[in-house]
């Protein structure tokens, strides 16, 4: 207290700044130790959901929440953008295969949700559906990073902006027992007391925001990884059971076949409307 009592105006106009700052630098801290924790317990949940099924649709079916889990925002943004491109653009296909997965083959789960599926979306939609999971990923990476630039301005520019109102301190106490030509300890001590109290201020707002930019940025980097290689997986298993990978001849005739099927709807029409009007 005598320290900051006898510190000149702009030592006292650096140590607000350092006390701004700081306050800025805990609401992150508490904020944002908040938002990875959940987000880590959110994911567990959602992942530990996500592989319990072989579907990559069906949690939103079953309609289930995980609140908090970037991975499971990006399922949201993907099932979506396949429900769409099933409801808008389908490519109707015949269920082939066995009707019941087989004991004991690997991925026969897998392979009888891909066969057992009735309409599937072609490539074209599907490029589609991979933007969208892009987009998804960056939001969610761009939502974990956010805020972390205030502490990173704490860990760097909390010390220095302290050490300069030490510097500011120092240079007007020797300018003033220059202009008083009284260097006695006692003149000066007021004076360099004053002006350190605005390094231990900017070490004080540093130190902790360097432990909890450590620790945060470790964890996103660890749930950005995640996300993306989530990313990919879901990517995968939407194409491998909801993707149409038919032969271009077999494409070809079935397209042929909707449309000579519409052609003789249009005939039966118009035959019909001809004899009512007989």
């Amino acid at each position: 207290m005598y320290a900051i009592q006898n510190a000149t105006t702009e030592g006292k106009i650096t140590v607000v700044a350092l006390l701004v700052l700081s306050l800025f630098s805990w609401t992150i801290i508490i904020t944002k130790f908040r938002q990875l924790m959940i987000a880590r317990k959110a994911s567990k949940k959602f992942f530990t959901s996500y592989n319990s099924t072989r579907d990559p649709l069906e949690i939103q079916r079953t309609g289930e929440e995980f609140e908090g889990a970037p991975a499971y925002e990006l399922y949201v943004r993907g099932a979506e953008e396949v429900a769409y491109h099933l409801k808008n653009n389908p490519v109707p296909v015949q269920p082939r295969g066995p009707t019941e997965p087989v004991d004991g083959v690997a991925h026969s789960n897998t392979d009888y949700v891909a066969r057992s599926v009735p309409a599937k979306i072609s490539m074209a939609s599907f490029e589609a559906v991979k933007v969208v999971l892009e987009e998804a990923a960056s939001s969610e990476a761009m939502g974990l990073e956010k805020g972390m630039i205030v502490l990173s301005t704490a860990v760097a520019g909390g010390p220095f902006i302290g050490l300069l109102g030490t510097v500011w301190g120092v240079m007007s106490t020797f300018a003033g027992i220059a202009e008083s030509k009284a260097a006695t300890l006692t003149a000066m001590a007021p004076g360099v007391a004053a002006a350190l109290v605005a390094t231990v201020t900017g070490l004080l707002v540093a130190i902790p925001a360097m432990f909890a930019y450590n620790f945060m940025v470790t964890t996103i980097r660890h749930l950005t990884q995640e996300l993306d290689g989530f990313s990919s997986r879901y990517a995968n298993q939407i194409e491998h059971v909801y993707v149409d990978h038919r032969p271009l001849a077999e494409e070809i005739r079935a397209a042929n076949e909707v449309l000579a099927g519409r052609i003789v709807g249009a005939l039966k029409s118009q035959e019909t409307a001809a004899l009512v009007e007989r």
